[in-house]
């Protein structure tokens, strides 16, 4: 038995001697972890996260293509705009009997397009005529009252003369004389007053018959017949200001807001193309009116007309479109050819008229790299000097983008 508790004994593990083994343990461990995240935090400190881009390749250009004439050096989007429109409204307000318009109606100069209640305006003719046949028949009567004062006063005087009245008699009828002279006077005047008023009252009847002001197509009709009309807003939402819109189709033009880094290439009497957004491979002819000399601080563009030097019925107000402006054509004196450089999009140039900056992708950083511009054609850019074929250009915020900056390659 002493044997076999021996035995046991010597199988019994001694966990007293594992307990400070294990305490020293876990404070190793301990002082690792807290290692690694010392190190972690000095690698983010000095080592800020990358910067997420796109990388594009830049591309040669093609052969000739920068020095051939006619080229496209900008593009810019806009509308087509009427230069002559006007929505047509009455002179007076009255209430409208008939509308002779309907949307897409073509119409002349001078054209009735609406006729207005006129029983008012018509009793108030009238009025004025009967005002000015009475200021008439006041002058008559006047006029013959005149004519007698002159007969009594020339017999007043043969009488004097032959001492038959006295002077006193003479000088009444010569006031007599002066005070119809001088009512006569009045009388002309009370008719010259009445046949002004005569004039108002035919032009407010004349007013109630609407012309179209030019020739052009009916865009929108404004009013229905029974409804009242006015040249100006009245309360409670049932007067119309307006009967039609008219536009005169012949005065169609395009206008685009070009950005104010590549205005430098816009010019009056350039030529240019345009493309309609509904008619996409239909090239119409145009040519730059003017560039307006303001810029919009907004959005950093100024506003540039275009004429249309094709005239064509599937043109229409307000449709979208995108003008190229083309290049000089060479005049056949021999010049120096551009440098042709490479392309790359617009989005990887932070340009400013000529010149620009772009950062070019080595391994994991940028280089920032000076380059100066070319042509543009639609979205891409030609870059004439600072670049080469090949060469990987970042595109992404140019404001956290610096030279040197860490940045990571997204697809």
């Amino acid at each position: 038995m002493e044997d076999k508790s021996a035995l046991l004994r010597e199988l019994r593990i001694d966990r007293a001697s594992e307990r400070a083994p294990q305490g020293s343990g876990r404070w190793w461990i301990a002082s690792g972890v807290l290692v690694l995240l010392l190190a972690a935090a000095a690698w983010y400190w000095f080592h800020p996260s990358a910067i997420p881009v796109h990388v594009v390749v830049a591309q040669p250009v093609p052969q000739g293509a920068a020095a051939s004439g006619g080229e496209s050096i900008l593009d810019a989007s806009g509308y087509v705009v009427a230069r002559r429109s006007a929505t047509v409204a009455s002179k007076i307000t009255a209430r409208m009997v008939a509308l002779n318009i309907e949307e897409g109606d073509h119409v002349k100069a001078g054209q009735v397009i609406a006729t207005l209640d006129d029983t008012n305006i018509r009793a108030g003719l009238d009025q004025a005529a009967a005002q000015l046949n009475f200021a008439k028949a006041g002058l008559e009567e006047t006029q013959v009252n005149l004519a007698n004062a002159q007969r009594d006063l020339d017999r007043q005087r043969s009488l004097l003369a032959a001492h038959f009245v006295s002077q006193a008699a003479v000088d009444n009828s010569q006031t007599t004389l002066d005070a119809l002279r001088a009512q006569l006077a009045t009388q002309g005047r009370n008719v010259e007053v009445a046949e002004r008023g005569v004039d108002v009252a035919r032009r407010n009847l004349d007013d109630t018959i609407v012309r179209a002001p030019f020739a052009g197509v009916v865009t929108v009709k404004a009013a229905q017949p029974g409804e009242i009309v006015s040249p100006i807003s009245a309360g409670g939402g049932f007067t119309r200001t307006g009967i039609g819109t008219i536009v005169d189709m012949d005065s169609l033009e395009v206008q685009v807001d070009v950005n104010e880094n590549f205005i430098n290439r816009v010019q009056p009497d350039q030529k240019a193309t345009a493309r309609l957004n509904a008619y996409p491979d239909w090239r119409i002819p145009a040519h730059v009116i003017a560039v307006i000399p303001t810029a919009d601080r907004s959005k950093g563009t100024v506003l540039v007309r275009i004429a249309l030097d094709q005239k064509d019925a599937r043109i229409l107000p307000e449709m979208g479109v995108r003008v190229a402006f083309l290049a000089d054509e060479p005049n056949g004196a021999p010049t120096a050819a551009q440098p042709a450089g490479v392309t790359v999009p617009g989005a990887a140039v932070q340009a400013s008229g000529n010149s620009g900056v772009v950062y070019v992708a080595h391994d994991a950083v940028v280089e920032r790299r000076a380059v100066r511009l070319g042509l543009a054609r639609g979205d891409q850019v030609t870059v004439q000097s600072g670049l080469t074929a090949g060469d990987r250009v970042a595109v992404g915020d140019f404001a956290v983008l610096k030279d040197g900056a860490r940045i990571r390659v997204e697809p």
